[in-house]
């Protein structure tokens, strides 16, 4: 089984292609394989997996955790599309306050690797998504933060207007009053 990987104009953010193979009984990919994606610069191992199911028009993030619970996340759609977001908050990163995004669709089957240090979003564009998504780290209340996804000065061109959002993605802090030492 092959993988394309290709990196983003943030290159620690990595979109991953599996090899479809499809015949008239459906179709077999291998989604993840700790040899392959480690020789391809993602040395992470996964300690979780998570899964979402959301209507059009939602938005959930812009997510991440501090450390030492700090999270990389490998992200994919297995139903419907969804538009993914990756915002750099490593301090010393050349990129730092950059975001990239990308549409990830379940018919095409890819997958986003977000490292640690970022802060992660995305918002259904499609009439329903689920998304299915595995973390270097567990999930840890006492560490979780977040950056308001609508911060101007980061300016992410999401491709819906007025998301649906939780109150807990509403009150998210802009990237300028975040608390530099909460960062990477």
């Amino acid at each position: 089984m092959a993988f394309q990987f290709t990196r983003l104009s943030i290159p620690d953010v990595i979109l991953i292609q599996p090899s479809v193979h499809q015949d008239e009984r459906g179709f077999f990919l291998e989604s993840y394989k700790h040899s392959v994606f480690t020789a391809n610069g993602i040395p992470d191992f996964f300690v979780q997996e998570n899964r979402s199911l959301s209507a059009k028009g939602v938005l959930r993030g812009l997510h991440y955790q501090r450390s030492p619970k700090a999270q990389g996340k490998l992200v994919c759609a297995i139903q419907g599309t969804i538009f993914d977001v990756a915002v750099d908050l490593r301090q010393r990163s050349p990129t730092y306050g950059q975001w990239v995004g990308v549409t990830l669709d379940a018919e095409k089957k890819q997958a986003l690797f977000v490292p640690v240090g970022f802060a992660h979003g995305f918002c259904v564009i499609s009439e329903i998504a689920e998304v299915h998504y595995k973390v270097t780290a567990e999930y840890s209340p006492d560490d979780e933060a977040g950056l308001l996804w609508n911060d101007s000065d980061l300016g992410i061109a999401w491709p819906i207007t007025n998301p649906i959002l939780s109150k807990r993605d509403i009150a998210w802090p802009r990237l300028k009053e975040v608390d530099a030492s909460s960062l990477f």
